[in-house]
């Protein structure tokens, strides 16, 4: 194992093209060489693929890696051979003619690395004749599961078929090593990936859940369309995903943005295979650089240059939401990830939940915990705590109280008396209560307000003494109470499809025994403007290593020397080379390397392979087109 030890660094450099680990991904790594098994919890960016994909080089045979989706195999096995790894994958989508080739070259031990989908583990271990001799001709010292939270109910994105991973690993003989890799994980699902995967005392690591790079922000807009439009405005060139909840929604902003001529596609389960395929190629391949989707897409995306996700509607719980927004900045640039939330947002998700196609098989408790979790996803979106902090705690990670870094540390709040406006609220809720009447929040808000809608007049709630007592307050303000109210437990939300408020612990309240204060928004403020991802990508900001927080010290030096005009210039050839090849630009080079060009501005191959991300095998292939274009551009300048 000792030379192993010592070779990892060669292949970390000559293969990948990098200088020195990041944090965590060597401790895996000799993990997994001495034998171990491994959980590893590291965030988006971190480099979980390095984890296993140096030891799959260095161990002997071939080491097999679990993922959770076919579409997304072609581009890791095509990144891994750019990079002159062995790899290949084995799935429903090859055709016999394929499969054929990919078996010889497994047969023949040019294959260090095959990925496979969960689904298709039993028609590998149905082909009795090829395991024999696959078997017999080589060994399978490893086998690693990406994206394992998905084998926990309790998660976010559980999958059946990831049930069925212990019995394959079981299957090999001798046991290989096992790896199970995520970026999310809650100590429940954490507990539930050693279960059910059968690690065997593994080594566990958690990096951190915190991604320094990542702008978070809440906005709560009255138009939804008109809020998206304008963060849109300033990233027309910027490549960016808008997650939608559902087909519709998708389908209603992929038409706004067409009609105001963004370069846009969409992605969810209503379309065709084909058309699918073909629009998640065209935004990877940066033929358009707007993905509208529902969550069936980017789990696995590994597209680096994703400078924003704007979230349309909330998502159900916060580990979808991170791992959703995580997918930008994925290079450790800056990045943009934004909520536009809105109440109905908590009712459409309630009702996703209730309404599960698995409704009539699943646990009761199960259902119940979906809402627990849709339940903190709100207090995330409705709170004024720092956004930050929210997040890493959730997954049991200390965090400072502010962060600096989020719409709400960057929002004025003042701390105000609001046990008055409670009072009023409470009791429009004990009015109702005494009529044997129970509703939802809009209903209450309207209530308050003197509303005279249809419903109001049916039930003669134009009579309650509460009617009309706060008409003249904004219902953004009476709902925010409101939701103060149900989080400290004088207000309750009972029912489960349509959840109506209840009276809680509030007679201290009533009496006047406890006064209330929270954290409200000044009036008529904005958050502070912030410099946008867009324009810090154009002018050069440096990388932020993962665990690192950017401060911003080197400033305003940085910024003037960096080479715009060369950063174009160098994506136009990216652009053409992949195009050659038929890949997507990110894997003939992240826009980390280009903006690392950019600073050091190589002009000779011996200078070239000091960037960050070229290897020996990227500097034969592409070290003299873009040495000889930085070359006749410092000539020029």
């Amino acid at each position: 194992m000792g030379d192993r030890l010592l070779y990892k660094h060669d292949i970390l450099e000559n293969h990948f093209g990098y200088a020195a680990f990041r944090p965590g991904q060597e401790e895996v790594i000799d993990a997994v060489l001495s034998g171990r098994d491994v959980l590893a919890v590291m965030p988006t960016g971190a480099g979980k693929s390095l984890c296993y994909q140096i030891p799959a080089l260095l161990l002997p045979g071939m080491t097999v890696v679990i993922s959770p989706l076919i579409s997304l195999m072609k581009d890791q096995v095509q990144a891994l051979r750019e990079s002159g790894c062995g790899a290949a994958f084995l799935n429903s989508s090859l055709g016999p003619a394929e499969y054929g080739q990919t078996m010889e070259r497994i047969m023949g031990g040019q294959v260090k690395l095959l990925y496979a989908a969960p689904e298709g583990l039993r028609r590998i271990l149905g082909l009795q004749s090829e395991m024999s001799r696959f078997s017999g001709g080589g060994t399978v010292p490893l086998v690693v599961i990406d994206e394992a939270h998905c084998v926990s109910q309790w998660g976010h994105d559980f999958r059946p078929g990831y049930l069925q991973i212990a019995d394959f690993i079981r299957s090999i003989n001798p046991r290989p090593v096992t790896g199970a890799f995520t970026a999310t994980a809650t100590p429940q699902v954490r507990e539930d990936i050693v279960r059910l995967l059968d690690l065997r005392e593994p080594f566990s690591i958690t990096t951190g859940f915190d991604r320094p790079n990542l702008y978070f922000e809440v906005q709560k807009p009255h138009d939804k369309k008109a809020a998206l439009l304008e963060c849109l405005e300033t990233r027309k060139d910027s490549s960016g995903i808008i997650y939608c909840a559902t087909r519709k929604a998708v389908e209603d902003v992929y038409a706004l943005l067409c009609g105001r001529g963004f370069s846009v596609t969409r992605y969810h389960a209503g379309l065709e295979d084909f058309e699918r395929r073909q629009n998640q190629e065209d935004f990877l391949y940066d033929r358009k650089t707007v993905m509208v989707a529902t969550n069936a897409f980017g789990m696995g995306i590994d597209k680096s240059n994703v400078s924003y996700v704007i979230h349309y509607n909330m998502p159900k719980n916060i580990e979808s939401y991170y791992q959703e927004a995580g997918r930008a900045g994925r290079d450790g640039a800056p990045a943009d990830c934004v909520l536009l939330y809105h109440g109905q947002d908590v009712r459409i998700n309630r009702y996703l939940i209730t309404h599960s196609e698995d409704d009539e098989s699943a646990d009761p408790r199960l259902r119940s915990h979906n809402l627990e979790l849709l339940k903190q996803m709100t207090f995330y979106a409705s709170g004024t705590d720092c956004l930050r902090r929210r997040l890493v705690s959730y997954f049991g990670e200390e965090a400072p109280v502010l962060c600096g870094h989020c719409s709400n540390c960057l929002t004025e709040f003042e701390e105000t008396d609001v046990t008055l406006e409670a009072r009023k609220i409470i009791s429009c809720v004990y009015r109702l209560k005494q009529r044997g009447r129970s509703f939802g929040k809009t209903m209450i808000i309207d209530i308050l307000r003197g509303s005279k809608n249809g419903k109001i007049k049916q039930f003669g709630l134009d009579t309650l003494s509460t009617w009309g007592i706060m008409a003249g307050i904004d219902a953004r303000r009476i709902r925010v109470i409101l939701d103060f109210l149900v989080k400290d437990g004088c207000l309750l939300l009972e029912g489960d499809e349509y959840p109506v408020v209840s009276v809680g612990s509030a007679a201290d309240v009533l009496r006047e025994e406890r006064r209330l204060r929270m954290k409200l928004p000044k009036e008529h403020h904005k958050p502070r403007p912030r410099e946008l991802t867009a324009g810090i990508d154009r002018t050069g900001s440096a990388d932020v290593p993962a665990g690192t927080r950017e401060t911003g010290e080197s400033g305003g030096a940085d910024l003037a020397a960096f080479d715009h005009v060369l950063f174009d210039k160098l994506q136009e050839l990216r652009k053409e080379l992949a195009a050659q090849e038929g890949s997507p630009a990110y894997i003939v080079f992240s826009d980390a390397s280009l903006r690392d060009m950019c600073r050091k501005r190589p002009v000779s191959l011996v200078r070239f392979s000091a960037v960050h991300g070229v290897g020996s095998v990227k500097l034969e292939k592409y070290g003299e087109a873009f040495v000889a274009l930085i070359t006749a551009h410092v000539s020029s300048a």
